[in-house]
């Protein structure tokens, strides 16, 4: 054989072989990316966060206290853990205000790493709300204030350092904050916390070794993609019900991971509140999907001796098949399984008027916005903590269009309001987007419009935030500021993030 031949023959041979290699490199992959705990065996009774202890002072005010701590928790036998809490090794106690309100909490920052507090879905100045601007160094307090004036609703509470708040999260600084006003107190809804009105904080986890794993696998480009979930901390849950009704307040705590939330049997479950609160009315369906930030409130009915298994499902709403093959939309996760017991306690059936939602409906919007989501940033810019990006005037309403715009997953979460979402791509939101929200879900193609009302109170010189809530994204700078004024107000210059020492 000629030696220009052989040369051509050992070219062939190689780039077959290295195609070869490549595809099955590919194939193994894509085959590798996709997760499923069907089928878990549920061994561990679920863990039920504590009602934090409060005081009232002699003017009213209800004061909570928060200690940022470090610790370690076996979740497996004979595996501890090294993780972050309030008020203890992991995740923080529940929270519970009634509208009207004047509430304070004293946060205290043991770790050894500056951190924040945000109140993710409350009302409040833009000087308590525990964005990046507010932050606690290590010895540190901080004491934000603020009268609660907002419908009830479950909200939690996260911190927000730039650049660092998906590796705070993940180490288990998170918690749950309830309202409660004279309406809700009035329904027949299951109401006995830890009873039959069941916190539900779901996180993705993966362990390495004894420790958590932080890192992102191979095309995962929305974040961390745990290979298990857990609830309220406890891996493989079960928890014993003896109600007829039960009540779930899913918060998706995850970093990145978006869950399709149903039952197994695909049993209907009624739909009661979104992340702002109440809905109108019940309403029966048997998914409800919840990216990272995003809560839900639902009521499934159990038969006595039955088991219930809630189920994460697969999702086909990614964008294209490598979105949603690497990014966890083909998985599927056995999140919690309820245990009815022989015999149940009568429950009384939903009333059939729930909320009034205090939403605008767009109808006297004073102007439209435009937000793009890259990974690069919001609108072409990555977040700079000293730029303000949007000015709005206090007891105004706007229109936001909000737009993926490079079909990597995104969702988009605004700081102080509960908006309502008019459009899903130009179509009627589905119900379990209907009611007042917080956070968004824009999978890759979508655009979502929103109607918000700033009701103050204004501070030209300390910004909110508004961003995707999908933390790997968040952390790269996909957040920008905004400020509220008075009417003809400026926004003025933003403070130097600085640390808090005391009131």
């Amino acid at each position: 054989m000629p030696p220009l031949r052989r040369v051509l023959v050992a070219l062939s041979v190689a780039a077959v072989v290295l195609g070869l290699a490549l595809g099955g490199g590919a194939l193994w992959l894509y085959s590798d990316a996709k997760v499923s705990t069907a089928g878990t065996e549920f061994t561990r009774e679920l863990a039920v966060p504590p009602l934090a202890p409060s005081t009232v002072r002699s003017d009213g005010t209800r004061v909570f206290d928060l200690t940022m701590q470090a610790g370690h928790k076996e979740f497996r036998d004979g595996a501890k853990t090294p993780t972050w809490g309030f008020n203890g090794d992991h995740l923080g106690p529940t929270l519970r205000a009634k509208r009207g309100e004047r509430v304070q909490v004293l946060v205290s920052n043991t770790l050894d790493e500056a951190s924040t507090v945000h109140w993710h879905g409350m009302r409040l100045p833009a000087r308590m709300d525990g964005g990046p601007h507010q932050m606690v160094t290590p010895g540190a307090s901080w004491a934000p204030h603020w009268t609660v004036d907002q419908p009830a609703a479950t909200l939690w509470y996260h911190p927000h350092p730039h650049g660092r708040t998906e590796r705070h999260v993940q180490r288990g600084l998170a918690g749950m904050f309830l309202l409660d006003d004279e309406r809700s107190a009035k329904l027949p809804l299951p109401r006995r916390y830890g009873i039959d009105d069941l916190p539900v904080v779901v996180q993705d986890v993966t362990f390495d070794g004894v420790h958590f794993d932080h890192g992102r696998k191979l095309m995962a480009n929305s974040g961390f993609l745990g290979d298990r979930t857990m609830v309220n901390g406890t891996l493989a849950p079960y928890k014993v019900v003896k109600d007829e009704l039960v009540r779930l307040r899913l918060l998706n705590a995850s970093t990145a991971r978006v869950y399709d939330f149903g039952f197994t049997d695909d049993r209907r479950f009624s739909l009661i509140g979104t992340d702002g609160g109440l809905t109108e009315q019940p309403v029966a369906m048997d998914r409800v999907q919840l990216s990272p930030g995003e809560r839900a409130e639902i009521v499934v009915r159990m038969q006595p001796g039955e088991r219930a298994v809630l189920r994460s499902f697969p999702q086909k709403n990614y964008g294209d098949f490598w979105q949603t093959r690497f990014n966890g939309g083909d998985d599927t996760f056995d999140v919690l399984e309820l245990r009815a017991a022989d015999t149940l306690r009568p429950s009384p059936e939903l009333p059939a008027a729930l909320g009034e939602p205090e939403l605008p409906d767009g109808s006297d919007s004073v102007r439209s916005r435009f937000f793009g989501l890259q990974m690069s940033g919001i609108n072409g810019k990555a977040m700079a903590t000293d730029r303000i990006d949007e000015t709005v005037t206090r007891g105004t309403s706007e229109i936001w269009t909000v737009r993926n715009q490079d079909g990597v997953p995104h969702n988009f979460h605004v700081h102080d309001v509960q908006f309502r979402v008019l459009e899903v791509d130009g179509r009627e939101p589905p119900p379990e987007l209907r009611g007042a929200k917080d956070t968004v879900f824009v999978p890759g193609g979508r655009t979502v419009r929103l109607a918000l009302r700033f009701t103050g109170p204004a501070d030209p010189d300390t910004p909110y935030m508004y961003h995707c809530h999908l933390l790997y994204h968040e952390d790269g700078g996909m957040m920008g500021q905004f400020v509220v004024v008075e009417e003809g107000g400026q926004a003025g210059k933003v403070r130097t993030p600085h640390s808090h020492t005391g009131h």
